[in-house]
């Protein structure tokens, strides 16, 4: 059993946790392209038989549950310390360490604001916040896709459109990037819009493009890439923008064309599927009809707009619960909402559950996830108090355990005795967890002794 709370202590007081993880994991040749000083560990069983994957030790509950998950598992993984810091020590280049590993790995997003010693050791704001963006630069990060109940969004990244000011507006031929007021990578739009058409075909799904290319310069680029990705395929396209986007700015968008590798659309000739091409502000209505009608579509996105979009999809389920309560309180039903909503197929929660995938252009999936009030909660784990005299839930685990599972999943897809093992852990996790929720440390003493490790 490992001491999870001295390791927490540690962290929460700033200590040397560097070196205690040292002796906990052991050190390996596998090192990132362009840091031959990383620091990366290896933990579990390295059999060969399943790929690793590459975790983050960030901060609070999303270090401590990745530390506890791993070893209840024992399945082979790397580790890239990423804590405050050590972010703050090697001045945000453990960012590029974790970015440039080219496993399938996991991020996860905590709360920026922290404080750190500096050189000195006075307490200092932490450098670079929670350090997402530059770790997105660094990484290769072109999109992040966020499935929510029947609605995907496949949101380019950082692509901000947001200029309607033509003198500033040009593409920088040697790099692609288009420059107005903002800077959108043209590349890396280029990949966006092309996965995307690729999980219109491999799902059969509605594709809805939300761009605005009569109002932003940025996004006429971006529509005239997708337009040109379209030439030669057998997508069927049923909405569609009043003008040729590719033909009205076809000398920018060639400059971002000729970066692109040169097979870029090998075999997209046979590539098929619905596409809708929307004005993006006007039309997130509808997808609020594609929830209720459980309309399974695929939506590409700028960040920008991906960003509301994804708020408007966390948001949008319990004000539609809470309506259809109304309604049957208002015919004098005994029936409860919650349960009418899972019975008639509806999957979507309050957001928190809502995953997140960012593609690189090189390397294989960074799996993401947000712990917005990690540090609170393991603050109250700390005091000897975790659920504040019964006021309180203690923490749940579980997003560690379905994280996990999905990356496994995504780096070793055809590994069928794998998945069936991570389902059967994850129902075991569910049996411990599934009605009265034990205490993180007593929880995960029941885990270590229900799941068989790997």
């Amino acid at each position: 059993m490992l001491d999870l709370i001295k390791i927490a202590k540690i962290e929460a007081e700033g200590g040397d946790l560097k070196s205690y993880l040292s002796n906990l994991y052991q050190e390996t040749e596998i090192r990132p392209n362009g840091y031959p000083n990383a620091t990366v560990w290896k933990g579990g069983k390295h059999d060969g038989i399943v790929k690793p994957i590459c975790h983050s030790l960030t901060d609070a509950y999303a270090l401590l549950g990745t530390i506890a998950a791993a070893d209840i598992l024992n399945l082979p993984f790397y580790a890239v310390p990423m804590w405050s810091q050590i972010r703050h020590d090697t001045k945000l280049e453990a960012l590029s360490w974790f970015g440039n590993m080219k496993n399938t790995s996991i991020k996860w997003s905590t709360a920026g604001d922290a404080y750190v010693n500096d050189e000195t050791g006075k307490k200092v704001v932490v450098m670079g916040k929670s350090g997402n963006a530059p770790l997105r630069t660094q990484a290769g990060v072109y999109c992040n896709v966020r499935p929510y109940g029947p609605i995907t969004v496949v949101r380019c990244m950082p692509c901000l459109p947001y200029s309607q000011d033509k003198s500033k507006f040009n593409v920088n031929e040697k790099t692609g990037i288009v420059h107005t007021e903002m800077n959108t990578p043209g590349v890396q739009m280029a990949y966006a819009c092309r996965l995307f058409l690729k999980m219109v075909n491999d799902t059969g799904k509605l594709g809805r493009v939300a761009f605005k290319p009569t109002q932003a310069m940025e996004d006429g680029i971006n529509a005239g890439l997708l337009i040109w990705l379209l030439e030669g395929t057998k997508f069927e396209i049923g909405r569609k923008w009043a003008v040729n986007a590719y033909q009205e700015h076809k000398t920018n968008i060639d400059k971002i064309i000729s970066l692109l590798p040169k097979d870029f659309k090998e075999g997209m000739g046979n590539w098929s599927g619905k596409i809708e091409q929307h004005i993006a502000d006007t039309n997130y209505g509808l997808l609020v009809w594609d929830i209720i009608n459980n309309q399974e579509c695929i939506v590409l996105a700028t960040d920008l707009d991906g960003d509301r979009l994804t708020d408007l999809l966390a948001d949008i389920s319990d004000p539609l619960r809470e309506f259809g309560q109304k309604v049957l309180d208002y015919v004098k039903s005994d029936l409860r909402m919650d349960l009418a909503w899972q019975s008639m197929g509806y999957k979507t929660g309050n957001g928190r559950d809502m995953t997140s995938v960012m593609y690189r252009m090189e390397g294989s999936p960074i799996h993401e996830q947000t712990l917005g009030s990690a540090d609170a909660m393991l603050l109250r784990l700390l005091d000897g108090d975790e659920t504040v005299g019964g006021t309180k839930k203690p923490y749940d685990p579980r997003i560690h355990f379905v994280l996990i599972r999905d990356a496994y999943i995504d780096a070793n897809p055809k590994n069928t005795e794998l998945k069936k093992w991570l389902d059967n852990a994850l129902n075991a996790f569910d049996e411990i967890y599934g009605y009265n929720r034990p205490g993180f440390i007593d929880g995960y003493r029941k885990l270590k002794s229900s799941i068989t490790a790997w």
